[in-house]
């Protein structure tokens, strides 16, 4: 199973100058799922060698933009693979139909281009093939965004989205191998809905997991420099933790994680 970060960007600021990509994560294994792909990502893909027409799955964590922008385009391609709907979306509530000013934020004519649309409540244990899925909350200013855990015999993957920390989030967050987290902000510098360094050191020192990523960068955290971000994090918690850059690729075989390339570095 590789796990490709399409985008490290995150935020109002970054997303629009594009200082880090956001594309968005795509997991290429027996499934091949496309997480929160927000502005870029059926280009970034093409850039990849990857065609949406081949993904099995669509996982959009919550109802803004960097998540979700280009799930239509994506979404149109896997219906191309076979001219006819094809695949499943996972989504809160707020994405597909939406809920007060938020959303929807994906057509009902895109809806019906792929075969499932799956309402990703908390807890909930949604198979896709070998895999499972299973969507925990988190604390956004979006009232229904999830994170996602996802399972399967190459070992265990939690992708914690945009939230403020909460106890909470350790829930379900057993046997995980590789913890990705959305950090928006640097040491010292928490702001809501968001995590903060200390807060990602606080997760993962209780998930422990083999090996934990920093995405999502926003403007602050950017100029902060994330790998010394990640750095710190290692001192305090002794897990190898790694901040991402567009491009980079593990690979996670037998519940291990391996780099297999940092960045891309003709972009």
């Amino acid at each position: 199973m590789k796990i490709i970060f399409l985008g490290t960007g995150g935020g109002r600021i970054v997303t629009v100058s594009q200082e880090r990509h956001t594309g968005g994560i795509y997991i290429k294994g027996k499934r091949r799922i496309h997480i929160d792909p927000g502005p870029g990502a059926a280009l970034l893909l093409k850039k990849e060698g990857l065609s949406p027409m081949e993904t099995d799955a669509i996982l959009v964590s919550h109802c803004h933009p960097d998540h979700y922008n280009d799930a239509e385009v994506l979404m149109e391609g896997m219906y191309l693979k076979e001219r006819k709907p094809r695949g499943a979306l996972i989504a809160p509530r707020s994405v597909t139909e939406g809920m007060d000013n938020i959303g929807p934020a994906i057509s009902q004519y895109h809806q019906s281009r792929v075969s499932e649309v799956i309402t990703a409540h908390p807890g909930r244990v949604i198979p896709l093939g070998s895999l499972k899925v299973v969507p925990f909350k988190t604390y956004h200013n979006e009232p229904l965004s999830v994170g996602f855990i996802i399972r399967g015999d190459e070992g265990n993957i939690s992708y914690i989205s945009d939230t403020a920390l909460h106890k909470s989030l350790l829930k379900h967050q057993n046997d995980i191998d590789l913890l990705i987290l959305s950090v928006t902000r640097p040491l010292q510098s928490r702001i809501k809905y968001h995590l903060s360094t200390e807060d990602a050191a606080y997760l993962i020192e209780r998930i422990r997991p083999k090996m934990a990523i920093f995405t999502h960068f926003g403007r602050k955290a950017l100029k902060s420099i994330p790998e010394l971000q990640a750095g710190w994090t290692y001192k305090k918690t002794r897990i190898k933790t790694v901040a991402a850059q567009d491009g980079m690729v593990l690979e996670l075989k037998d519940g291990n994680v391996e780099l297999l390339r940092e960045k891309w570095t003709d972009f």
